[in-house]
């Protein structure tokens, strides 16, 4: 019987993915890698004989990709809040988070944390238990679990959170998000096409407006208030709205000085993602429109889309459909979003649609993301790169299945293929 050492434990023992189609300089091809100290060392062919001690994965048959790295994903969210108002202990709900990840193919994780005005799940108080949760449970979790600090903009209240968080352990990444304009937004309006946040003609609804109990319900119900007392709350909120661009000015500077990548969040128009290219956030987090899209091309702006909008085959909510941007260049990434299993799931569907090839496509889960995020360690498979791995079944026509997940080197996910077909073996393979 072979022991799989999992988590964050030290396992020295060098590793060998033999036989499989690896993806590498963005095709696939076969080839054997050899994995020590957490790192890809060597990538060779079929020939040779590794270290007789090395604990062997047989890929035949599958594919070996790198792991994906997702740069935005709040799914942990139902896990510390399964129903509203019903809270768990956030080391259940982040061990179990940190499993769904490594068996979704996940090596590398920002967990959307919002830092909001709200009360509750969404509050700079929780969000400074999660931060802390995190760094605690970082010896015991088996993939790497970052945050993105997602910040809403009238959250003044949050900055000493986030010079906190940018001199932690992992580089968190900051988004800029302004969901309190998007809640007073006048609802003759769309959403896609509200004008930048910022100007002073923005069209809101009054504060004292009775229409936003109603509209607000929903929120009210996450943050565990009245819809009365909600829209009190946002009235007191709002008219905090002249020193917002203060707070975002000082949010950018404590973001370049500590060199954290930074996002927009929603853009609409492109005069949006030049006021935030400005402060140097050069990364378009699910934008709305194809002026914002557009105009972040042209900068050199990397841009992110949402694996459930690619895999559903359209935006929830009506906004740019992220199949028709990969088509047409204007994508660079794609991210979990609201659901883990969505990276796997869009790739496959995109593939499906003949919107690129299939190598192209595990890119934007993959080396896109790691892009994005400065991180260069990862993301591709070559010789010196960290080992974050995923080995895949992976048919034609179907969504890929995690057969194993590498981070770091260590086997964080193992599952047998559904062949049959033993995965483990110790020493040379044959």
């Amino acid at each position: 019987m072979i022991f799989v050492d999992s988590g964050n434990r030290a396992d020295l023992r060098p590793k060998v993915i033999a036989g499989g189609r690896c993806l590498i300089g963005g095709a696939f091809e076969e080839a054997v890698l050899v994995i020590a100290d957490g790192c890809i060392v060597d990538i060779r062919a079929e020939e040779g004989s590794p270290d007789p001690g090395a604990l062997t994965l047989n890929a035949r048959g599958l594919h070996v990709a790198p792991a994906i790295v997702d740069v935005h994903g709040d799914a942990f969210e139902r896990q510390v809040m399964p129903r509203p108002n019903v809270t768990v202990p956030l080391d259940v709900a982040f061990l179990e988070t940190d499993r769904q990840l490594a068996a979704n193919g996940i090596a590398t994780t920002y967990h959307a944390l919002t830092m909001s005005w709200e009360p509750g799940l969404r509050s700079i108080e929780q969000a400074r238990e999660t931060i802390h949760a995190l760094d605690r449970l970082a010896p015991i979790l088996t993939v790497e679990n970052r945050v993105q600090l997602r910040w809403e903009t009238f959250a003044l209240e949050a900055l000493d959170l986030v010079a906190e968080a940018l001199a932690g352990p992992l580089t968190p990444s900051i988004a800029f998000n302004d969901h309190t304009s998007m809640m007073m937004l006048d609802r003759s309006i769309r959403i896609q096409d509200r004008p930048f946040e910022q100007r002073p003609d923005f069209p809101a609804l009054a504060p004292d407006d009775p229409r936003l109990v109603d509209l607000l319900a929903g929120q009210s119900r996450r943050a565990g208030l009245s819809a009365e007392d909600y829209a009190a709350r946002i009235g007191e909120v709002w008219a905090r709205r002249p020193k917002v661009p203060e707070a975002i000015a000082e949010i950018a500077r404590l973001g370049r000085a500590a060199g954290t990548p930074m996002l927009s969040h929603d853009d609409t128009t492109a005069e949006a993602r030049a006021y935030y290219r400005g402060l140097g956030a050069r990364v378009a987090e699910f934008p709305m429109s194809l002026d914002a899209a557009r105009d972040a091309r042209a900068h050199g702006d990397t841009v992110i889309f949402g694996a459930p909008n690619a895999m559903r085959g359209g935006s929830h909510i009506g906004s740019l459909a992220a199949g028709a941007m990969v088509e047409d260049g204007l994508c660079d990434a794609l991210a979990s979003d609201y659901y883990y299993p969505a990276m796997r799931a869009a790739v496959a569907r995109l593939e499906d649609e003949k919107r690129a090839d299939r190598a192209t496509l595990w890119a934007l889960v993959s080396d896109g993301p790691a892009r994005a995020m400065g991180l260069v360690d990862r993301g591709r498979i070559a010789s010196g790169l960290r080992a974050d791995i995923v080995v895949l079944d992976w048919p034609g026509g179907e969504v890929p299945q995690v057969c194993a997940t590498l981070s770091a080197g260590r086997i964080a996910h193992l599952a047998e293929p559904g062949s049959g077909m033993s995965l483990l073996s110790q020493g040379p393979w044959s």
